[in-house]
């Protein structure tokens, strides 16, 4: 996952822009597994334990050695309810691709195997994407547990964060969470999986980054949903803050540039949308204040006078200021 995160979103009720009501989103989850025989029955079943019922549940074995793959045929060989896909292990982009390419629903979940879901987390994403058609990626709250008992949260509140391409383009902003907490429109995950053989060596770990820097750079409305029911499990060193050196900290930094660059140069994306930054702070109808002076920061860097500089960053934090008031 990404450094990157923001732990301060604000913003405004879910439904403040509540299209018609009547349409039932229909869900796929993915959840993929690579050598976790001893959590991955307790990641299904919390899919399957859902109050609003996804259509799919698919299960993606990367090649595991630890008997998961049999594991998996032995519960749910003969159960409609879940798709199992296994293959040689190829790394986590693969897997998410190999999932999404078997999805049949209007939105994918993703769940990675040593993770779980409370009962009411689909019903909770639905009620959003069922009266909000122009969202397109939501992203949630997560509460960890085993060996660290907290919440990862980005706010107490929702925010509809808008439009993300250019913070993200400029300064590398991470707009997401770890996979267990992600979900998007399916056209949505297919674009931003839409890679070349090459990135994935990579991105063997740590492929969500492709989620969520693909949807804000390629152009997808971003929404972030705190629901109380992502649990993210910490075990051995597998939460990527205990693993931080500089080394690692300038390789993520760098792979995660080329990756941006990549997404950018797909929709002819340069330097000079820079120029647009205010226009898409204006996308966000209550943006939180670090997200405030991340857009004034934005417009500093645009290459006109120091002046016109400094009148649109005083724009910009005198609207934010004035709509968290």
């Amino acid at each position: 996952m990404s450094d990157n995160v923001s732990e301060d979103l604000v913003g405004e009720s879910p439904f403040s822009k509540a299209g018609a009501v009547g349409h039932a989103t229909t869900f796929a989850v993915v959840i993929t597994s690579y050598n976790y025989r001893d959590f991955v029955l307790e990641a299904v079943e919390s899919a399957l334990a859902q109050t609003r019922k996804a259509s799919q549940v698919i299960v993606v074995d990367d090649g595991s050695t630890d008997g998961s793959d049999a594991l998996l045929r032995g519960h749910y060989g003969a159960d409609e309810r879940v798709t199992l896909i296994n293959g040689v292990n190829s790394g986590q982009l693969s897997a998410f691709q190999r999932g999404v390419n078997a999805a049949q629903a209007e939105v994918v979940c993703f769940l990675d195997s040593d993770d779980r879901w409370e009962p009411e987390y689909l019903a909770h994403l639905g009620a959003l994407y069922d009266t909000r058609a122009d969202i397109d990626f939501v992203f949630s709250d997560l509460q960890l547990f085993d060996q660290q008992d907290r919440v990862m949260k980005f706010h107490d509140h929702a925010v509809d964060l808008g439009y993300t391409a250019i913070s993200t383009y400029v300064l590398t902003q991470w707009y997401g969470a770890p996979t267990s907490a992600l979900s998007m429109r399916a056209r949505w995950a297919r674009q931003a999986l839409d890679l070349p053989d090459s990135f994935q060596r990579t991105w063997r770990l740590s492929a969500d980054n492709c989620l969520v820097f693909g949807c804000s750079v390629l152009g997808a409305h971003k929404y972030y949903l705190p629901t109380g029911c992502v649990l993210y499990r910490i075990h051995g060193a597998n939460g990527w803050w205990s693993n931080q050196s500089p080394q690692l900290e300038y390789i993520n930094k760098m792979t995660s540039s080329a990756l941006i660059q990549y997404y950018a140069a797909r929709i002819g994306m340069g330097p000079e949308c820079i120029e647009f930054s205010k226009l898409e702070f204006m996308t966000k109808p209550q943006p939180p204040w670090k997200e405030t002076k991340r857009y004034a920061r934005l417009v500093m860097m645009r290459r006109v006078s120091p002046w016109r500089k400094w009148e649109r960053a005083v724009n910009i934090l005198r609207r934010g200021w004035r709509l968290r008031g």
